[in-house]
């Protein structure tokens, strides 16, 4: 069952996104482009409504432990918070508020299996520390997806190396997990590739976002916090550097914009396709280097992971200005 549940999390993503993009256009609940969009043309927005529970739901049935159940209650109501938002618009105080609170409750009750930081911080600075990482996490991961393909792109990395990861340190309760969010990021993915059909909506990049955070501690918990840290590490390091230099500029951090690595080499004429297939490229990378952190040392794998971080940010951001 733990094999077949990722294939059926893959169909009824497909399906349901078909589902909801019907429904979304329906409503013409879309997507218009302004001067902060990447794309041309109003699109449907809103496909979490369908990958949101084909994760959590698969999840469930995977993993019947009192954490993932939680963690599936929490991803729910972060769902339907991110939905108003969507259609509605929730201030920034009070998406973080809720996120804050999500986070909070899973921590609180145990919602990991050890300390994320392997020791070297006291118990009450572990959780916090893990907490803010995990809040950092769910926003990043809601920043960063904006471009045609590149969040299904990064979940199935993610899932991918996790899966890999897990089996290779001999933790395979974690791998099914791992497959199961790229299968049914994979089933987005057909749907969003550019030209996409229909976007994901924060009713989708908030929760997910907020289950890979917690698959990403989890690892860490169990004492593989170099996999943890390197498999996410082009959104980390992306939405990091940028918000730092939008800070300290004094730009508002939490306003829509287009500075990211990937959306300036869009600006300068890349494609949407070719982004996602440079951000797959280093995500290969990032995956080997996972893999090579399970069985040496953390330092040269973090070395590899860093340099593949740094030759993508660097090719996007040095991308000649392409007209037409």
């Amino acid at each position: 069952m733990q094999w077949l549940v990722p294939l059926g999390a893959f169909v009824a993503s497909l399906l349901g996104v078909r589902a909801a993009l019907a429904y979304l256009r329906r409503k013409a609940i879309l997507d218009t482009p302004n001067h902060r969009s990447s794309h041309e043309v109003p699109t449907p927005r809103g496909a979490g409504l369908a990958v949101t529970p084909a994760l959590l739901g698969a999840w469930a049935l995977l993993y019947p432990a009192t954490s993932v159940w939680m963690l599936c209650a929490c991803g729910f109501l972060l769902a339907g918070v991110s939905w108003i938002d969507d259609i509605r618009g929730v201030s920034p105080a009070a998406r973080l508020a809720v996120q804050a609170g999500m986070v909070a409750v899973m921590l609180g009750a145990g919602g990991l299996s050890g300390p994320v930081f392997g020791g070297w911080l006291p118990g009450p600075l572990d959780a916090l520390a893990a907490g803010l990482l995990w809040i950092w996490f769910v926003n990043l991961f809601n920043f960063m997806d904006g471009s045609d393909g590149i969040t299904g792109i990064e979940t199935a990395v993610i899932g991918i190396g996790v899966a890999a990861v897990a089996s290779a340190a001999a933790v395979p309760s974690l791998a099914p997990l791992g497959l199961t969010a790229a299968a049914v990021m994979s089933g987005f993915l057909v749907w969003n590739w550019h030209p996409a059909r229909i976007f994901l909506g924060d009713v989708g990049s908030v929760p997910v976002g907020f289950a890979l955070g917690w698959l990403l501690l989890e690892l860490a918990a169990r004492g593989l916090w170099a996999p943890a840290l390197i498999l996410p590490l082009y959104y980390l390091a992306d939405a990091t550097t940028t918000l730092i230099r939008r800070a300290l500029r004094g730009d508002a951090v939490w306003q829509a914009h287009r500075e990211h690595f990937y959306q300036r080499a869009i600006q300068r004429g890349l494609g949407h396709r070719d982004v996602a297939l440079a951000v797959l490229a280093c995500g290969a990378v990032l995956v080997a280097a996972a893999l090579w952190a399970v069985s040496v040392a953390p330092w040269p794998p973090l070395v590899l992971a860093g340099a593949g971080v740094a030759g993508l940010c660097a090719f996007f951001a040095l991308h000649p200005h392409r007209s037409g």
